[in-house]
């Protein structure tokens, strides 16, 4: 049994049933012209927080290969890891910090349940937004609701370094069932429209 944190900023109440250490298998499936990408993976995901109003985020994936002759264990070989931030939408206000190290302009106000209250959405949730990087140079803004336990996703700009493989668009789906969190990730790469890409289970370890 989990219980949720009680030392979190009112703005991540509605995110805290994220943060923790997940861990568990998935699947990958791509198709891109004659080739297919298929093989389940390892996945570790770790949602924290600093006393800000954004959850830390990182995770890191292996895809399994099985075990070579006279071994136990199967292989793992890593995949693009991620790090990047989850926070509610609102503005900015003075007592802010930012943009850059500029601290704010008044006083810390320390906000409460009701200021949350306020920022739900016409369908009962709230407006969320994620910054993700990934380590092969791609960094994703994607712009969502959470409502409860679930979370949708989607791109709202994707910027990639020259070196980059083509990726142009992704969807991202959350969800707690079960006291697993269920994922499934859709991405628009090599050219390709928005389609099914991975999915995965994740148990919480801490």
């Amino acid at each position: 049994m989990f219980d949720l944190p009680t030392d979190l900023p009112a703005d991540l109440a509605p995110l805290s049933w994220l943060t923790g250490v997940w861990e568990g298998t998935g699947v990958i499936d791509y198709e891109i012209e004659d080739h297919r990408f298929a093989g389940e993976f390892l996945h570790r995901v770790s949602f924290s927080h600093d006393g800000g109003s954004a959850l830390n985020y990182s995770a890191s994936a292996w895809l399994l290969q099985d075990p070579a002759e006279g071994d136990t264990e199967r292989g793992r070989i890593p995949l693009v890891s991620e790090m990047g931030y989850w926070r509610l939408s609102r503005a900015a206000s003075d007592a802010d910090a930012g943009p850059g190290l500029l601290p704010a302009r008044t006083a810390p106000v320390s906000r409460s349940a009701d200021d949350v209250e306020k920022l739900r959405n016409a369908e009962g949730g709230f407006d969320i937004e994620a910054s993700i990087v990934h380590s092969d140079g791609i960094s994703e803004l994607y712009l969502g609701s959470i409502r409860g336990p679930r979370i949708d996703l989607a791109t709202d700009a994707v910027v990639r370094t020259a070196g980059t493989k083509v990726y142009a668009a992704a969807t991202r789906m959350y969800g707690l069932v079960d006291a697993h969190l269920l994922w499934a990730w859709d991405i628009a790469a090599y050219g390709r429209e928005l389609s099914s890409h991975a999915s995965a289970r994740l148990a919480r370890v801490q």
